[in-house]
């Protein structure tokens, strides 16, 4: 089969970091291509390079056997090569044709033709089992389904090669598997696919060749066939990888983080949370399971003090938290790993050593007289980088937005643990991580249980809450449905309560 893409030697260098060095990529048409690599391994480097985001400081690439300089996603566009990015580019407030027809507007007149972009729309969609309405506003649809309309953007500019970066980072099970059954219709209509991901499940399911990173360097193009899961996270991390929790049987002791008949309200202003009641005890972890959007944010808001309370009680040591301001029940003993890294975990604007102490920066060491000491915020920044591998290209200096992704994440679990509070609410702790980062937060977090706290770990992750959960909660439409051991249950059971058509409480 002819490449239809090909990169050759790319070298991006940027301040104190080489992000790609030398790095060779060639996609056959007509196949799925996955690019695996830990977090700052280069992957999203190179995809921005053929997306016309950066420009390469070395090398060359070929489209279709010819030499060409993508200067910007314009010209990317017009080689028909499109991305669905991590974090999606959509107008809330806009409908799904509006947000497809952007910058493409077709006219009738002076008038944009918004009911003929509509019927293409759909055309699309039913041709390639997209499944989207063209008329809903993109704020009141799914995550899954905005990234339909992602998809639906790029088809809508006839795209033949499309590059997915980290696209299930934020789906339920279902998603990822009617997303895996997407692409493959995709590429029998003739497109071919560029898969970035650090999960090797997925890219044994979807893809046909795999393009393996590490620290900027290419280490091999394999086949997914021939090559086992083991194999592609050796490639990936350098070295053997566990891929199941070792830990001893849970010590639990005494309730430490007690919710009583909770009910808090969503969004929308209807109840999120109904008189829910949950017990977490110092040496367990006890995992919270359901498909997205059943009432886990709205619990986990109201826990740490995101949300307002409606009803019920929250006590952390016996002592009511219900109506505290979040910095009093940190002060209590209250750990908080949001599932918005962006949003509720960092200051992307501050340096790094300043976002692992801003809950603590106010107190010795840190400050002096309510001066802020920043040699010793400084230190404090480099013995974390160190411990939890927080790969950053300034160190303590490094700005938290030029961050990849993982490693935001890694820093948050840094200050968080670092601080070691009685209980932890822990909210997707690993989305976005690779195999090894994620190995490291695990042993770190059931490390945690081991020195008697309490860990309530909320996750859309079937196999990380069956693997780290001592005892498993499932939420269905804001109530728990069912609370079992973790070693007595399975995937089946666990899906049939989150489905809600099977309880199981005990």
């Amino acid at each position: 089969m002819p490449h239809i893409i090909e990169m050759l030697d790319i070298t991006k260098d940027f301040p104190g970091i080489r992000a790609n060095d030398a790095v060779t990529l060639q996609v056959e048409k007509g196949s799925i291509h996955a690019l695996l690599g830990e977090n700052g391994a280069g992957k999203s480097t190179l995809m921005s390079i053929l997306f016309g985001l950066y420009q390469p400081d070395s090398g060359k690439i070929r489209i279709r056997g010819e030499d060409v300089r993508i200067t910007d996603p314009n010209v990317a566009n017009r080689l028909g090569i499109g991305m669905v990015h991590q974090h999606f580019k959509l107008v809330h407030n806009f409908t799904v044709t509006e947000n497809i027809i952007l910058g493409l507007e077709p006219r009738k007149g002076i008038v944009i033709d918004t009911k003929r972009a509509a019927k293409r729309v759909m055309e699309i969609s039913k041709l390639y089992g997209l499944d989207v309405d063209p008329d809903a506003k993109i704020e009141d649809i799914t995550v899954g389904m905005q990234q339909r309309v992602e998809i639906l953007k790029m088809l809508y500019r006839d795209a033949e090669l499309l590059i997915f970066d980290e696209p299930t980072a934020v789906l339920t099970p279902q998603e990822i598997r009617e997303l895996m059954q997407i692409m493959k219709r995709l590429v029998e209509e003739g497109k071919t696919i560029l898969l970035i991901t650090h999960k090797l499940k997925e890219i044994k399911e979807a893809a046909d060749t795999c393009t393996v990173l590490r620290r900027g360097r290419l280490i091999d193009t394999v086949s997914v066939a021939k090559t086992s899961e083991q194999q592609l996270a050796e490639m990936m991390v350098g070295r053997e990888v566990n891929f199941h929790v070792d830990k001893k049987k849970a010590k639990p002791g005494k309730v430490a983080l007690a919710i009583e008949n909770l009910e808090v309200k969503n969004a929308k202003g209807l109840m999120g949370v109904k008189k829910l009641s949950l017990e977490v005890r110092s040496g367990e972890i006890l995992g919270l399971c359901g498909i997205d959007g059943n009432g886990q944010t709205e619990l986990v808001q109201a826990l740490t003090g995101l949300a307002p309370v409606e009803g019920g009680r929250i006590l952390l040591d016996g002592k009511d938290i219900t109506k505290l301001p979040i910095r009093k029940r940190l002060d209590l003993g209250l750990g908080h790993i949001p599932e918005d890294r962006h949003k509720h975990g960092l200051i992307l604007d501050f340096r790094l050593d300043e976002n692992l102490v801003v809950h603590t920066y106010g107190r010795p060491p840190f400050a002096k007289y309510g001066i802020l000491d920043y040699e010793a915020i400084r230190k404090n920044g480099d013995r974390l980088i160190e411990e939890f591998d927080v790969r950053s290209g300034e160190g303590a200096a490094t700005p938290t937005r030029s961050m990849s992704g993982g490693n935001q994440q890694k820093a948050i679990v840094a200050r968080e643990i670092d601080r070691s509070p009685e209980a932890f609410v822990v909210a997707q702790p690993t989305r976005g991580l690779d195999v090894g980062a994620i190995e490291y937060i695990h042993k770190r977090i059931v490390a945690e249980r081991d020195k008697g706290k309490a860990i309530l770990l909320v996750s859309l992750e079937l196999d990380e809450i069956l693997d780290v959960s001592d005892r498993i909660a499932v939420i269905h439409a804001g109530e728990i449905v069912g609370v079992v051991d973790a070693k007595k249950t399975d995937e089946n059971e666990l899906g049939l309560m989150m489905s809600g058509s099977m309880r199981k409480v005990g």
